[in-house]
């Protein structure tokens, strides 16, 4: 069976999905500090002397080694710098602060075999894990042909064969509604009145915000950003979005932002840490700042001093067992805001959403395999306007890459002729 149709409901239910304002952007990039013609600049090796988890710039498995000290001291080719002049920076505090360290070039035009390389050896993220997040980035928002991508705006000069994207411009992971969407922890909706379309700064309202509900779930005095703390923040993003966000949309594909929010508790902390907030302040780039209106300002993003990776890898089965875990814990609603100001949920024939909720009785191993059925079929909801129909080339390069990692799950494949 063709693995679109489970989600024919999903496109079936959203013609009269229109938002108030135009449809969503490809992504111009409103950062005027981004310079796309800064020349791209690999990342520093990985040597014998600083091998870290033992991953090679090939694309390949490296050896889960973890409880590593990263960066080392004496590894002064991974030491933190500030982003040069003109260089890409976007919505991932990790993956900026992987480019700070040069884990990933400096410039933030990085690559697929970077990105699963740096993965693994920063954050011991598992191969298969790796490689679904290196698929997401480079398929939909760079370059299929060089295998390259911006982690902010739009590189294309940069990123495409000769500068001439196959498909036209590449807005890197600044691209609303690919990669990046809505609710995120500490950006901004693109289509908010007050974010003047910036969704890739951060956003120290956000940070405090989500300070002071984890605080309420843990300690005022000591917050720790852990599972039940983010569960409940990630609902509170939910409502205010749909509160202010006239083009808000919640797809199957935001399973992906309850993913990224278990990074805060699973891969930041050193080794035997907890997420408390000097380690998350370090990664997001928070500084405290009595005179600012939030209590904070901004600084680039880096990885806190004398830390530790993961012992073990993050891995496909795992994060889909704590996306699972943080969703029930406080589930919201799939679906999004229409043009008459109400929200209207969707659902899969499948029976993994019903009404708008994960199914009650789903497993981890169904969620992930949801996931993958997201990421690739041919057809997914991604805004209130539209159906996004990849093309056959993008979703070769998606399911080339991502086929061989979900088939030990026994997911169904999509093959494509």
């Amino acid at each position: 069976m063709h693995l679109f149709l489970p989600f024919l409901p999903l496109v079936l239910a959203f013609p009269t999905l229109t938002p108030r304002s135009p449809s969503p952007n490809p992504n111009p990039n409103p950062n005027p500090n981004v310079n796309p013609n800064v020349n791209r600049r690999a990342a520093a090796p990985i040597t014998s002397q600083f091998p870290y988890s033992g991953a090679k710039s090939n694309g390949l498995p490296g050896l889960g080694i973890g409880n590593v000290l990263v960066p080392n001291p004496a590894d002064t080719a991974h030491a933190f710098q500030p982003p040069p002049p003109g260089a890409q920076r976007g919505p991932c505090p990790g993956m900026n602060a992987l480019a700070n360290h040069g884990f990933i070039s400096r410039d933030g035009i990085t690559t697929f075999d970077e990105l699963v390389q740096a993965q693994q050896n920063v954050f011991n993220v598992g191969y298969d894990l790796a490689v679904l997040l290196a698929t997401l980035g480079v398929g939909l928002d760079g370059d299929i042909v060089t295998g390259k991508l911006s982690i902010g705006g739009d590189a294309t000069s940069k990123t495409a064969l000769l500068g001439l994207g196959l498909l036209g411009k590449e807005g890197g992971l600044d691209t609303h509604n690919t990669f990046e969407a809505d609710a995120s922890l500490t950006r901004s909706d693109f289509f908010l009145p007050t974010s003047n379309g910036d969704n890739h700064s951060f956003n120290s309202t956000l940070f405090s915000m989500m300070t002071s509900t984890v605080s309420t779930t843990s300690s005022p005095s000591a917050p720790l950003y852990d599972l039940k703390g983010l569960s409940l923040y990630r609902a509170q993003r939910w409502s205010q979005s749909v509160a202010e966000n006239p083009n808000f949309y919640f797809g199957p594909k935001a399973l992906l932002l309850y993913g990224a929010a278990t990074f805060l508790y699973e891969l930041y902390p050193t080794n035997g840490g907890l997420p408390d907030k000097s380690t998350i302040s370090t990664f997001f780039g928070a500084v405290p700042s009595p005179s600012s209106p939030s209590g904070y300002t901004s600084q680039p993003e880096r990885i806190p001093p004398n830390w530790f990776s993961r012992s073990t890898p993050y891995t496909i089965p795992d994060v889909a067992i704590q996306i699972l875990e943080m969703y029930t814990g406080n589930p919201v609603l799939f679906g999004g805001n229409t043009a008459d100001g109400h929200f209207d949920a969707i659902f899969t024939s499948d029976g993994l959403i019903n009404n708008g909720s994960l199914s009650a009785d789903i497993t981890g191993t169904q969620l992930a395999c949801l996931i993958y059925q997201i990421v690739a079929t041919d057809e997914t909801p991604d805004s209130l306007s539209n159906v996004l129909k990849l093309p056959i080339e993008i979703l070769n390069f998606i399911t080339g890459k991502l086929n061989p990692i979900f088939e030990p799950l026994g997911c169904p494949l999509n093959t494509n002729p």
